[in-house]
């Protein structure tokens, strides 16, 4: 492992340097040979990008590695993704490819006893996972398409979640020649996250240790200490010492190159306070660092995957590309949920901000608190413990405390409260507060569990901003005078008339408590302070005020609808005539919103019947998705109307029970299996359990023993096909797929191909909107192609590609190339192209007719075996929007 020395920073100064390490490290790394294998990729408007898959011996470990690239002949800098705890490469090909399209060379590997590498976790150890990733970077110094700055040493970034994350920081502490990071939801300290404040995390310990395969399947002394920590339920010194040897943490001085920190603000495992630390430090080494507060993080939620993505392209842009222009974002970004879209339940967000980093204490206010001493029980072996995030379910949980409800629970005697009185006035808490408190335990060390709660006006409610606590050991030597405690950060508005409660409970959950019964005594020792962040701006609403949840939206959607006279107020009467007709659509419109005379959708007419599989084709801004929407209930047209199964289609119909749906992927709960996700979703429902036909959809969707799995180890296609299994659930007879193979590679194309083929076979109905037209060519039996809202054509697929100029002519014998360039010279023949095979010929018409063709082939002696029309969906389809937008 290299030494870091000190430097000049490349983000500085985007110089060569000689370094003469290349022999060195290349010699430690050998590939095994015949292990790589290349595939590409292409999507459309964007260059093809090649994937070489291949097994990488390093230091007596196989390392399984994809690398992707365009085609050219310029150099271009590296990037290497690491993946998330449990996972393997196959999570990242996502982001690799876009990454490779935008002019990158990119390295995904799997780590260490994860996917198909061997060895054992060492949880990014220096000597193993780290000194992996160096050797990676060795062997893209030798890559011709890689740019260098100098012999062995590449231009290259790191990023990753989790994980990943953390490899990256330490990649960029432990190998000088790393030039810029972006690491996500990660950790600074593992053992301070782990063991905050020497309360054992037992709950994210124990789901970490059996997401990593079970305690075997790390390093002995890992597993050791983790075994040890359980059955004690307090962390000792060296469990201290050998996580924090492993963190970025302990090379704090050395990072020294851009950073980006993206952390999650759902997070009990690595909470904002981990983030904070690492910005900091790097910051203190001179290096430019913003910090991205997202939504989501590891208890769930939404991880804003395109717009992290977007902008961790654009700081590769800046800081390896040297692109000045680049839009690196702000210093400090916060995304803050407010409501929730009526179309489709999903939360709305909005962004704030500010061009410094705050810190988790800018802006403190103090808020006065009442109660005085109170006493109150740790029970005998910690139970029943508090409950507050609960990991794999508490995203759900704290993604509902930023709309206003809350779950938590605090068992009577076991907990002191202290309460503020109303605020005259709305805050916003970004940040940690803080509190001076006094404890005292009746024998040995106290430990205790610290929240802040937004309590309604009438004291009914209590909400848990992202479901978040803080522990805290309180040794014999700190009790009995005043002591600071740092309560959890968090993003949260509190309004007019809302208290701040402050809890110090004896138990939690997702912590290890005393076990021996004893009494707490807790007084104040001053005032709740809360930093509030000042220097933010917040992005402006794009949504009307009423849509932020004030009562008198409701006043206001009854006036609309009451005064409108363009909407029906009674359901239409079904229609007998199409009651076995899967789908009509009449007259279909919808306008833009604001818009008197834009439509997303105008005058839309087709009929689908059983047994079809229909593709849904156009552009970009054709109306697709618009028109599913409507199509389920999501939205109102404005005019025409839908029937399935001839009951007219409205918001919560019940012929809705009839179709099942894929639009935009389902929220799986990553630590349950992929059973226990449909089982919870059909649960949800309130159907009884045998209409949910689970063994069919499953069988259909072919997942085999992962259904056993959690879902968190699942490929992208694995994830795909789970949850078109839960769109099938219930067996609907009309299955509505909207973009089904994103992000899936070939194999897993034809994979999700065979599973609609198989669905409609029995007599329902697929309807798929997909922009991969061989892929629809494939398996679609009919097609509608709109184009700027309106229908272009409709019919099955062999009718619309049949037509046109373009003519297949096949032969018994090779076609030689003289003949080919005699044919092509005939007139009205435009062109004239072999086959692969030479035994066919695709001739372009130009004036002539197909007959004529015949005649002069016949004249030529070219032995016929068939003459007819031939034309791929897309020549069809790029002939029928011909004119519309792109």
């Amino acid at each position: 492992m290299e030494t870091p020395i000190a430097r000049t920073p490349r983000w500085r100064r985007l110089l060569p340097r000689a370094r003469g390490r290349w022999a060195a490290g290349i010699a430690a790394l050998v590939v095994l040979a015949g292990a790589g294998t290349w595939t590409a990729v292409a999507d459309d408007g964007a260059p093809a990008v090649h994937r070489q898959d291949r097994m990488m011996r390093v230091d007596g470990v196989s390392l399984d590695t994809s690398y992707f690239t365009t085609g050219g002949t310029g150099r271009r800098p590296a990037v290497l993704i690491g993946h998330g705890f449990g996972g393997s490469k196959a999570e990242t090909r996502a982001q690799a490819e876009q990454l490779a399209a935008d002019g990158y060379a990119v390295m995904t590997w799997s780590a260490r006893g994860f996917g198909k590498s061997g060895g054992k976790i060492s949880l990014n150890a220096p000597d193993r996972e780290v000194r992996d990733v160096s050797r990676l970077i060795d062997w893209l110094a030798g890559r011709p398409e890689v740019r260098l700055d100098a012999k062995g040493d590449p231009r290259v970034g790191i990023t990753g979640a989790s994980y990943g994350g953390a490899v990256s920081l330490l990649a960029a502490g432990y190998d000088r020649r790393v030039d810029a990071i972006a690491p996500e939801i990660t950790y600074w300290n593992l053992a301070d996250a782990l063991f905050p404040d020497g309360v054992f995390k037992k709950l994210w310990a124990g789901i970490f240790v059996t997401t990593g395969g079970g305690c075997g399947n790390f390093e002995k002394q890992l597993c050791a200490m983790y075994e040890r920590v359980a059955v004690s339920g307090k962390p000792d010194a060296a469990a201290r010492a050998l996580l924090t040897e492993r963190s970025p943490s302990a090379v704090a001085d050395r990072i020294k190159v851009p950073a980006l920190i993206v952390q999650g603000q759902t997070d009990s495992l690595f909470p904002l306070g981990q983030a904070d630390a690492m910005a900091k430090a790097i910051k203190a080494n001179g290096a430019p660092v913003a910090v991205d507060w997202i939504a989501g993080g590891h208890d769930g939620g939404d991880r804003e995957t395109g717009r992290v993505r977007q902008r961790v392209g654009d700081w590769f842009d800046r800081y390896l590309k040297g692109d000045e222009g680049a839009a690196t974002g702000p210093a400090f970004r916060v995304t803050r949920t407010g409501g929730i879209d009526s179309t489709d339940g999903a939360a709305l967000t909005r962004g704030a901000g500010g061009d410094t980093y705050p810190g988790l204490r800018s802006g403190p206010r103090t808020v006065a608190l009442r109660g005085g001493e109170q006493k109150f029980s740790n029970p005998a072996g910690a139970n029943p413990p508090a409950i507050s995030a609960v990991p794999g379910v508490g995203g759900g949980l704290a993604q509902l405390s930023t709309l206003g409800v809350g779950l938590s629970i605090d068992f009577p005697g076991q907990y002191a409260r202290f309460d503020s009185a109303p605020l005259t006035a709305s805050r916003r808490i970004t940040g940690s507060p803080t509190v001076r408190v006094n404890v005292k335990a009746g024998e040995g060390d106290a430990v205790l569990f610290g929240k802040v709660y937004d309590v309604s006006p009438d004291g009914k409610q209590q909400v848990l901003p992202s479901q978040l606590v803080a522990p805290f050991r309180i040794t014999p030597a700190q009790q009995g005078r005043p002591l600071e405690l740092t309560l959890p950060a968090v993003d949260h508005e509190l309004d007019s008339g809302h208290r701040l409660r402050l809890v110090l409970a004896a138990t939690d959950l997702g912590y290890a408590s005393p076990a021996a019964p004893t009494t707490y005594t807790v007084s104040l020792d001053g005032p709740l302070t809360i930093p509030t962040a000042p220097g933010l701006t917040t992005a402006a609403a794009t949504l009307p005020w009423w849509t932020w949840g004030l009562p008198a939206a409701a006043v206001v959607i009854a006036a609309v609808l009451l005064l409108s006279t363009r909407r029906r107020t009674a359901t239409p009467a079904p229609d007998p005539a199409l009651a076995d007709v899967p789908l009509q659509i009449t007259g279909l419109s919808k306008k833009y919103a604001k818009s008197a005379d834009r439509y997303a959708v105008k005058e839309l007419s087709f009929r689908v019947e059983k047994g079809q599989v229909l593709g849904l084709l156009g552009p970009n801004g054709a109306g697709k998705t618009t028109t599913l929407r409507m199509l389920m209930g999501l939205i109102t047209p404005d005019d025409g109307e839908i029937r399935v199964f001839g009951r007219a289609i409205r918001p919560g119909a019940p012929v809705l029970s009839r179709v099942g749906s894929f639009v935009e992927g389902a929220g799986f709960l990553p630590h349950l299996s992929g059973r226990a996700n449909l089982e919870l979703y059909w649960r949800a429902t309130g159907r009884p359990a045998e209409d949910s036909h689970m063994e069919e959809a499953l069988e259909i969707a072919g997942l085999g023993d992962a259904l056993a799995r959690a879902v968190r180890t699942y490929s992208q296609g694995m994830r795909q096909r789970l949850a078109i299994a839960q769109a099938m659930l219930g067996m609907p007879d009309l299955l509505i797929l909207d973009e089904p193979t994103n992000g899936l590679d070939p194999p897993q194309i034809r994979e999700m191909r065979d599973v609609m083929i198989r669905y409609a076979a029995g007599g329902r109905t697929v309807i798929v909107s997909s922009h991969l037209l061989s892929e629809v060519e494939q398996s679609c039996t009919h097609l509608v192609v709109m184009d700027r809202g309106r229908l272009v054509q409709a019919g099955p697929v062999a009718e619309i590609t049949g037509s046109g100029d373009m003519v297949l002519v096949t032969s018994a014998e090779e076609i030689t190339e003289p003949l080919v360039e005699k044919i092509a010279a005939l007139a009205g023949i435009g062109s004239a192209v072999r086959t692969d095979d030479a035994h066919g010929l695709l001739v372009r018409l130009d004036g002539a007719t197909s007959p004529q063709l015949v005649t002069e082939l016949v004249r030529l002696d070219v032995p016929l075996t068939g003459v007819g029309p031939h034309r791929r969906l897309e020549d069809a389809f790029l002939t029928l929007i011909s004119g519309g937008s792109a």
